[in-house]
C-alpha cells in the first residue's frame, strides 16, 4: 500500500468514526511533546504520564498541545504509560459529552477558554461595527501577518524651527521599536 493510500485510509478512520473508549481506555489531554513520538498527557484527575503515537498516525496525522486523545493502557511502561489509539476532534468531543462519557475535570477547562472567546467576539462585533463607518474594509491591515523576528521601526517627522540648515523643512528620526 503507497504512503497516500495509507494516510487516506487513516484520515478518513480517525474523521469519519466516533469511537468511544472502553472500559480499560481513557480520555487525557496533551500537554506537550517530548520527541519521537512521545508527548507528555494529563488525566481528568491531574495524573501526568507519557504516551506513544503508534507508527499508523506517524507523518500523517499531527497533534499539538491541548488536544485530546484515547488512549491504551501499557502494562510493562515504565515511563511510557500509554499508547494513543484515537485522536478527539471537536465533532468527537460533542459526541461523547451527549453520550455523558466525557471527564468531569476537563469539561471545567473547556468552558473557560469558550467565556473569554465569546467576550472577545462581543467586543468585536462592537469594534466592527464602528470600524465600518470609519474606515473601508481595503484600507484595514489589522488582518495581515505581523513577523515578530523583524525590528519594527517607526519614522516619526520632527519640526525644528532651529535648525541650522534652512532647506530643509523637517528632520526625519527613526527610532526602534523593541520587543
Amino acid at each position: 500500500m503507497s504512503q497516500a493510500t495509507k494516510r487516506k485510509h487513516v484520515v478518513y478512520e480517525v474523521l469519519g468514526d466516533f469511537v468511544l473508549p472502553t472500559e480499560n481506555q481513557q480520555i487525557v489531554k496533551v500537554t506537550g511533546s517530548r520527541g519521537n513520538n512521545l508527548h507528555e498527557a494529563v488525566t481528568a484527575q491531574g495524573v501526568t504520564f507519557l504516551v506513544s503515537m503508534p507508527p499508523k498516525f506517524r507523518k500523517n496525522l499531527w497533534i499539538k498541545r491541548g488536544d485530546f486523545v484515547i488512549v491504551d493502557p501499557i502494562e510493562e511502561g515504565e515511563k511510557v504509560k500509554a499508547e494513543i489509539s484515537f485522536i478527539l476532534y471537536k465533532d468527537h468531543i460533542q459526541n461523547l459529552k451527549k453520550q455523558k462519557l466525557w471527564p468531569e475535570g476537563f469539561t471545567e477547562e473547556l468552558l473557560e477558554p469558550e467565556r473569554t472567546k465569546k467576550g472577545q467576539e462581543k467586543g468585536e462585533e462592537t469594534e466592527e461595527k464602528d470600524e465600518e463607518d470609519f474606515s473601508d474594509s481595503e484600507d484595514d491591515e489589522s488582518d495581515l501577518f505581523v513577523n515578530t523576528n523583524r525590528c519594527n521601526y517607526q519614522y516619526i517627522e520632527s519640526e525644528e524651527e532651529d535648525s541650522d540648515e534652512e532647506g530643509e523643512d523637517g528632520k526625519e528620526e527613526r527610532t526602534e521599536n523593541g520587543l
